[in-house]
């Protein structure tokens, strides 16, 4: 049988005590979903089996392909995936679609060739895989994709489907109204795509936006920065994105931050910093030099924002 690592597996589809109170708001889920409460997990079933195939096609699965599929629900992608794939492991937060999916495999040959880890996505000790697959629940879209992106051996490809205003975050160019910290950090590390829209009809239950469903491509060898540096600066550039980089600066509490980072930056390698540098100072100092002053982040591209941290390490300053 597929292994599961909860206890809660086994005992999926015993009843339990419940209030009439609380049978009556099970009654109403189950009336928005006739199999499971799914909506308490942020899921929402694909039910359109062309649209399934689809997602599963984009992936290019080889016969060798070991998965990650992430909130599987009832398997209407497992079993495409399990067609092509040596080997699929599915995370499932929810035991009873976990037992579901078990059942809809058992005594078949792709019995052997599933593994179900029920938990928490974010929290699991993930294995090797190659491809990873995911009908996202819309609550962990963005730990999901740097979960996977800080993976690592690296994986080939990821084809997720995400909440449309998400997806299409992910994809936003420089210059265009969804330009975030958010598309700057994953289009460092990654090529993303967008694939294909998917309707909110297409699910049970129908969730109340639309889909979107995305291709992402680790950078391999992945860029020479860490993370937390660029994402602190982002953090800071992208607080107002249509205000100048200065003015973001300016913020309340950014140069104190800045002397903080310093001083455990120092400390972590063992390095003196020398008790006349003035951060504030340093930093108007940067943004003159490197011509970024007056920039808006919602107009600079990665290597805009690469530039500018270079500039900042450069006089000694850090963002993480």
């Amino acid at each position: 049988m597929p292994r599961a690592t909860s206890d809660r597996f086994s005992r999926a589809h015993q009843p339990s005590a419940k209030s009439k109170t609380s049978d009556a708001s099970g009654s109403a889920a189950a009336a928005r979903n006739p199999i499971f409460n799914t909506e308490r997990f942020g899921q929402h079933i694909l039910r359109n089996p062309q649209t399934a195939q689809s997602i599963v096609d984009a992936a290019n699965l080889r016969p060798t392909d070991k998965v990650l599929e992430v909130g599987p629900g009832t398997g209407n992608l497992t079993v495409r995936i399990l067609e092509k794939a040596k080997h699929v492991t599915a995370v499932e937060m929810d035991p009873r679609m976990a037992a579901e999916l078990t059942k809809r495999v058992q005594g078949k040959p792709e019995q052997r060739k599933l593994d179900i880890i029920i938990g928490d996505f974010v929290k699991a000790d993930l294995p090797y895989f190659d491809v990873c697959i995911s009908n996202t629940p819309y609550q962990i879209s963005s730990p999901l994709v740097f979960r996977l992106l800080s993976h690592r051996p690296l994986f080939r490809v990821a084809i997720l489907m995400f909440q449309r205003e998400f997806a299409t975050r992910l994809v936003a160019t420089p210059g265009s109204a969804l330009w975030s910290r958010l598309s700057a950090n994953v289009q460092l590390y990654s090529k993303v795509d967008l694939i294909m829209h998917v309707s909110k009809n297409n699910f049970r239950p129908p969730p109340k936006v639309e889909s979107s469903v995305v291709r992402v491509v680790p950078r391999d060898p992945p860029p020479p920065v860490e993370f937390g540096e660029f994402d602190g600066l982002g953090r800071i550039v992208f607080g107002r994105r249509n205000k100048t980089v200065h003015a973001n600066f300016q913020a309340k509490g950014v140069v104190e931050m800045l002397e903080n980072n310093l001083r455990t930056w120092a400390s972590m390698h063992n390095v003196i910093v020398n008790p006349n540098l003035d951060v504030k100072q340093s930093v108007e100092d940067v943004l003159e030099e490197s011509g970024f002053s007056e920039s808006r982040a919602a107009k600079m591209d990665i290597n805009d924002l690469l530039k500018l941290l270079n500039a900042f390490h450069d006089r000694g300053i850090h963002f993480a």
